[in-house]
């Protein structure tokens, strides 16, 4: 995103409003429109953004798009690659970078949108270390190894030089699970498994701070301010070629549902905490942290390829061997 870009996570009450209204705008188009029979299968992770996407499940805002709608949650990055290979997902929030790999290897795959600005987090014991350089040879809980929030670090890391011992972890959970009993300095963690942590530190009297706030970091290096243009909703070849013509409708959906949930990060967290199996209490206090937005990838493109290129500075293939070109951008 432009450094000059509104941000939705950075909405004012009114331009939350003022969105709402344009979405519903977008939306209200005749109903000759609609398809019957169409199917949208939607496909999240188990974060930040999954809460945009179970908000406009719950409240019907992609009866444009579909009549008939569903949410599934995935729990890894290796589930989310078979799905898309397979055909089985038609859209789903994706991490950017695995996006572009997917796309350059001819798979189809393009950007919709971004859904987060960044919601990465190195947490660690309240009163502890609180910078990258603080952090230095210490033990690190890391999830998904070889995966976007761990190529994001590493990113950081050499460009600072700086070294850490990464502890690999299966999942966030686990790398929670072991920040908290101590077998670690920090942990690398995603929203909403970060405020998770600060919570049931707090009950075990062990605070836990958000020690690194990754985007700060980031936008130190890009100049393009506090932006991780982690993941967004990508669309696959097959839905493209049936539906292709809906994906503005679906872009509006989006957009108001994202102002509806960071408005009111009650209801957002009411519609997610089935699909996302976590306390609605717990999401809400979550969400702030999430710097949800809804962006059009073509409008985030100078962020995105800033920090391709910092991913894979060490390594072209986890692109695929070179930055998209104009066909990823959906929109």
């Amino acid at each position: 995103m432009h450094a000059n870009s509104r941000s939705l996570s950075q909405l004012t009450r009114r331009s939350a409003l003022g969105l709402l209204g344009a979405g519903a705008a977008a939306l209200a188009l005749p109903s000759a429109t609609r398809a019957a029979g169409v199917r949208l299968a939607l496909y999240g992770p188990p974060a930040g953004p999954t809460v945009t996407l179970a908000y406009a499940v719950a409240n019907q805002m992609l009866a444009e798009v579909a009549d008939d709608v569903t949410l599934t949650v995935w729990r890894n990055p290796d589930e989310l690659r078979a799905g898309l290979t397979s055909g089985a997902i038609d859209l789903s929030v994706v991490p950017a970078q695995a996006a572009a790999n997917l796309y350059n290897r001819g798979m189809g795959l393009r950007l919709v949108n971004v859904m987060t600005n960044g919601l990465l987090y190195i947490m660690a014991p309240e009163g502890g270390p609180s910078s990258l350089a603080a952090l230095a040879g210490q033990r690190i809980a890391v999830p998904f190894v070889n995966d976007t929030p761990d190529l994001i670090l590493r990113a950081l890391l050499e460009h600072h030089k700086l070294q850490m011992e990464l502890v690999p972890a299966g999942n966030p959970t686990e790398a929670a699970q072991m920040l908290l009993a101590g077998r670690v300095a920090a942990a690398l963690l995603s929203e909403p498994v970060a405020t998770v942590v600060q919570i049931r530190g707090g009950e075990a009297g062990k605070p836990m701070a958000r020690a690194v706030d990754i985007q700060r970091e980031w936008g130190g290096i890009t100049g393009l301010g506090p932006v991780v243009p982690q993941a967004g909703l990508a669309v696959t070849r097959g839905f493209t070629e049936r539906h292709g013509d809906r994906l503005p409708q679906l872009q509006a959906a989006m957009v108001a549902a994202t102002a509806k949930v960071l408005a009111d990060p009650a209801a957002g967290a009411k519609a997610a905490a089935g699909p996302l199996e976590q306390p609605a209490p717990m999401l809400a206090r979550s969400i702030p942290h999430c710097n949800l937005t809804a962006t059009p990838a073509s409008e985030t493109r100078p962020a995105l390829e800033a920090m391709f290129q910092l991913m894979a500075k060490a390594d072209p293939a986890l692109l695929g061997g070179k930055l998209p070109d104009d066909g990823f951008y959906a929109l």
